[in-house]
């Protein structure tokens, strides 16, 4: 059955299908090029021991936020390797964040380029890799840990304006619709 370009909520048209319902990169050619940046979050829950060893460095396989950092990086340069439907691009900026909490680990990946399509997705997996990073590096002491609420807080720039997530209600909004 060939699926038709949908709108969601009456608002936004899905641009990675075709009319016919096949799967497409978007062309992004005649979009001019803007400066964007987007900032994603989320958060590995462990036990309180287990924040412990980060946090006095006694973790077997070394310092964990440092690898965790590190792979960040590596997971926002590689996006479009990961993502199929994502162009690869030039980054110009890629700063991770970790807060250290009792019985958590908060990550913060902001991701820059100067481009003609958005960064949200290298942000995303930015936090998702270091995410991951943290538990393969701690699995063997703490299975239970879990990988929670990643997910896109801000961005900017492009034809869709800027966009922030509403934490009070933790519905969204933006900053106007989309063309």
């Amino acid at each position: 059955m060939p699926r038709q370009e949908s709108q969601l909520a009456g608002r936004a048209t899905l641009t990675h299908f075709d009319p016919a319902g096949r799967a497409r990169m978007v062309d992004v050619g005649e979009k001019p090029e803007t400066e964007r940046i987007a900032v994603a979050s989320g958060r590995v829950r462990m036990a309180k021991e287990t924040s412990e060893l980060i946090r006095t460095g006694r973790a077997a396989k070394g310092d964990v936020l440092a690898v965790a950092q590190i792979a960040a990086v590596m997971g926002a340069k590689k996006t479009g390797d990961l993502i199929p439907m994502c162009h690869p691009l030039m980054l110009t900026r890629i700063d991770v964040a970790f807060d250290l909490r009792e019985e958590d680990v908060q990550i913060e990946a902001t991701v820059a380029t100067r481009g003609r399509t958005g960064v949200e997705m290298e942000a995303l997996t930015a936090v998702a890799t270091a995410a991951l990073t943290i538990y393969d590096m701690l699995k063997a002491v703490d299975r239970g840990m879990t990988i929670e609420q990643i997910q896109l807080e801000s961005k900017e720039g492009g034809r869709s304006g800027n966009w922030t997530r509403n934490a009070a209600t933790a519905r969204t909004t933006t900053g106007h619709e989309m063309d």
